[in-house]
């Protein structure tokens, strides 16, 4: 069983708290690591606060206790044997997609009542293929991702300053850091440890791959050129010029691996009049800038991309669809839509003459709509705004 001592994620238990108890499965999905289980168990404790006497069955697929729960049929044996009357009962289940065929088990769940149902999976392709199959229109899907800024200093409790910002950059968001000695070399080998639990467990084994070198060289390169416009072929191209063979449709299909387990997210390049999503040209970046950074060490010279990456997390947890905006000859870094909201955004490292201020600005004053525009850089005094642009500190930014 999982620890009682948690912080609390408010940010994920709102999202929940409407549908505890509607009859609806709720899925916690998102990168190994991330925190999903003391979600769930912060929804356990707000179910036992409602009534102190709910039946809560909890099944964790990483504890050993759980070994013998393989497939849909053992998984309705161990709920037999755990039920008690005829109250209702609250199921969670931690890394659904390690019991194969674990689908069919709820829909016979949902099939009578009394079943209130809590799931967290580390695989995106498996959860959104199984559930969309046989249980469509009966789950409700919530992401979870590594840490925000705001919750970063919450969690080690720092104060919110360019020391802590800096932190947050070389670390990134794993919440079990805060139980971790402050130290890179301890950090990093932590980070390195769950990548390699992500690959060879969750792409390596499960998707039977045998290239694993090259798995791991596009991991690299990924790493390298994070918030670069890529397609399948520039990548392969790149990966023939340093001797490693990899085709276009190979390089699709571990794209797709890597998106599967939330290690990388695609961008898709759209249009600013929001008429077309372009399928040649897509952003890659990291779930968790710590664990681009235990395999590739971060550098000063990589500031713009780290920028990028972070206002990139920032939006996703914040609930907003992100794209890669083309305005004509143009790139717009990103563009972000919240009920139906737009929003432009340029990320630069600092605006530090005219020429860097022509571009960063004039990209974004050449859109012809009244949607608000926003340039993020470094620079600690950005405030105010220019021809209806506004400028923000990216602390600012990462705080709102």
């Amino acid at each position: 069983m999982i620890t009682n001592k948690y912080i609390p994620r408010q940010l994920y238990f709102n999202k929940i708290e409407p549908f505890i108890g509607s009859g609806l499965i709720i899925v916690l999905t998102g990168q190994r690591r991330v925190g999903k289980s003391y979600v769930l168990l912060q929804v356990m404790d707000e179910i036992r606060k409602r009534d102190s006497e709910a039946s809560i069955i909890y099944i964790n697929k990483e504890d050993y206790h759980f070994e013998s729960i393989k497939n849909h049929i053992d998984l309705m044996a161990y709920l037999e044997s755990q039920q008690k009357g005829t109250a209702k009962h609250h199921l969670f289940i931690d890394e659904v997609q390690d019991i194969s065929n674990f689908e069919l088990a709820l829909r016979s769940l949902l099939s009578v009542d009394g079943w209130d149902i809590y799931i967290t999976g580390s695989n995106a392709t498996l959860l959104s293929g199984e559930l969309a199959t046989h249980l469509s229109g009966r789950y409700i899907q919530i992401p979870v991702h590594a840490l925000s800024y705001p919750e970063f200093l919450q969690f080690h409790e720092f104060p919110e300053s360019a020391g802590s910002f800096l932190q947050y950059i070389r670390w990134g968001g794993m919440p079990h850091l805060i139980n971790l000695r402050k130290d890179d070399a301890v950090v990093y080998e932590y980070l390195r440890n769950i990548h390699n639990t992500i690959i060879l467990r969750d792409i390596i084994a499960r998707f039977n791959i045998r290239n694993v070198r090259f798995l791991q060289d596009l991991i690299s390169y990924l790493a390298d050129i994070t918030g670069s416009v890529l397609s399948a072929k520039r990548i392969s191209d790149y990966l023939k010029s340093q001797q490693i063979n990899l085709t276009p449709k190979l390089v699709l299909e571990y794209l797709v691996y890597l998106e599967s387990v939330y290690l990388i997210n695609r961008v898709k390049r759209m249009d600013v009049d929001g008429k077309k999503i372009f399928e040649v040209g897509d952003k890659f970046f990291f779930e968790d800038l710590g664990m681009r950074h235990a395999i590739i060490p971060y550098q000063q010279k990589d500031i713009g991309k780290v920028l990028e990456n972070l206002v990139y997390h920032h939006l996703v947890v914040n609930g907003n669809q992100v794209y890669v905006g083309k305005h004509g000859e143009k790139e717009i870094d990103f563009i972000a839509i919240k009920t139906e909201v737009k929003t432009y955004i340029q990320v630069a490292y600092l605006i530090a003459d005219e020429k860097t201020h022509d571009k960063e600005f004039g990209n974004l004053l050449a859109i012809p709509d009244n949607c608000a525009k926003i340039v993020v850089s470094m620079d600690e005094t950005a405030a105010g705004n220019f021809k209806g642009i506004e400028h923000v500190s990216i602390r600012s930014f990462l705080m709102a």
